[in-house]
């Protein structure tokens, strides 16, 4: 098993920018791809970007490209989320997951086995 734990929520103007990270503990993060969720109140949760087990393959929704960066440091047994020019459509409680089963990783929310609390992201207008 793996335990995460993200952190690094907050509020922000519109235009600015948050690193979220998420760190595991038990098992080696090197043997998980490894993706970011977010989910807005009433809405589904939803894929925001993966990234493989080397760190070697990303992948990202539509609407983040360009403005959102996923790294990892398997050595720090830590998965960043780097979120620059935010705007108030991104706000929603942020979830790191962790896939076992996958090398690349995968946007489906249904594969992932282990997710984080979550941590809040607020962008105000």
């Amino acid at each position: 098993q793996v335990q995460l734990v993200e952190s690094g929520g907050g509020l922000v103007q519109a235009g600015g920018s948050l690193r979220l990270s998420c760190a595991a503990s038990g098992r080696t993060l090197s043997m998980y791809a490894m993706g970011w969720f977010r989910q807005a109140p009433g809405k589904e949760r939803e894929f925001v970007a993966r990234i493989s087990r080397s760190g070697g393959i990303t992948y990202y929704r539509d609407s983040v490209k360009g403005r959102f960066t996923i790294s990892r440091d398997n050595a720090k047994q830590t998965v960043y989320l780097q979120m620059n020019s935010l705007k108030p459509e991104d706000t929603a409680a942020y979830y790191c997951a962790a896939d076992g089963t996958v090398i690349i990783g995968t946007e489906n929310v249904n594969e992932y086995d282990y997710w984080g609390q979550g941590t809040q992201v607020t962008v105000s207008s």
